[in-house]
């Protein structure tokens, strides 16, 4: 079945500091999702562009303008359940990269599946809907913008980030008495780092990362379980929770660098430890480390945020049960 699309505040035509007209009052998104099959090699879901419309028979990202009230991870979500009928919630998001032209900018937000999944077009602006290769993309005629852009989206999109944390070193870095419930203060540890990953973070090589978390856990902290139903959420890699957490049967050292080593096609892995010893290790395992305070810092900065954001809702709440004076 062809949908016929609305139109909503996103619709327009905006020219950018560099001179060139843009379709987006609001800028643009697209998703670049990805698979990858059992020899590692990545597929890239397509959208073959409607003859009618500009690059008419053309392939790209699917997506399309923002709307006021999106953001980018929104905006790319919906226009591709829009034009075509991938079962957006099922993608695993790993970043945002952002390309400013001056005024207008184009999104494009980076996820993964864990196979592949049958897609057909679904809209009046979609002609046909496929997974190509990523060596064979540019055997195909492309759209311009995605053309330009392709030859860094290839070399840099198709990864994802695993952050791996030392909860107890982590925990120890900071004497705010978590000795007293070493499971509470873990399961507190958790759920802090489930609203970094829902935010994101700067790390290359995405303007914003939404990593994999992983928390290794030891002694009276094991067993607090991960967060979310299963320990992963769809598309709600920007919507919370997510944290896989690891129970370490013997050392915790030992638990992270048998996560480190397990290394697959894409994944890079950022380990979050104080101890000497473990960044040695890690390091032999090609993973990068920080200390327990980038941590802190993100988290005790996102912590501010959610405080303000609380205090906005509160004031304007407020303000609309007050009546008026007489």
């Amino acid at each position: 079945m062809v949908a016929v699309m609305g139109y909503g505040d996103g619709y327009g035509l905006v020219r950018c500091g560099r001179g060139h007209v843009h379709s987006g009052r609001h800028g643009a998104a697209g998703l670049l999702v990805y698979y990858r099959d059992s020899g590692g090699r990545p597929h890239l879901l397509l959208q073959q562009r409607a003859m009618w419309g500009p690059g008419g028979g053309t392939w790209g990202l699917f997506g399309g303008g923002r709307h006021g009230h999106e953001d980018a991870v929104t905006a790319a979500l919906r226009e591709t359940a829009e034009e075509c009928t991938l079962e957006v919630s099922s993608v695993r998001l790993h970043g945002v990269l952002s390309d400013d032209h001056g005024g207008w900018a184009y999104h494009t937000v980076v996820g993964s599946l864990g196979g592949r999944a049958p897609v057909r077009p679904a809209s009046m602006e979609s002609r046909d809907a496929a997974w190509v290769r990523a060596d064979e993309v540019e055997r195909l005629r492309l759209f311009a913008p995605f053309a330009e852009s392709w030859s860094r989206l290839r070399e840099t999109a198709l990864t994802r980030l695993t952050l791996v944390i030392d909860a107890a070193n982590v925990m120890g870095s900071r004497p705010d008495g978590w000795w007293r419930d070493r499971r509470a203060a873990a399961t507190r540890l958790r759920d802090r780092l489930g609203r970094l990953r829902a935010a994101g973070i700067a790390h290359p090589p995405f303007d914003v990362c939404y990593p994999e978390v992983v928390l290794v856990v030891e002694g009276a902290a094991r067993g607090i379980g991960p967060s979310g139903a299963d320990g992963a959420d769809g598309a709600g890699g920007a919507a919370g929770g997510g944290v896989r957490v690891v129970a370490a049967r013997g050392s915790g050292d030992d638990a992270i660098v048998d996560v480190v080593s397990a290394r697959a096609e894409g994944v890079s892995y950022l380990v979050v430890t104080a101890d000497r010893e473990l960044r040695a290790r890690c390091a032999e395992a090609a993973a990068d480390v920080v200390g327990p305070r980038w941590l802190l810092d993100r988290l005790d900065g996102l912590d501010r945020l959610d405080g303000l954001d609380r205090q906005d809702r509160r004031e304007r709440t407020d303000r609309s049960g007050r009546s008026d004076p007489p």
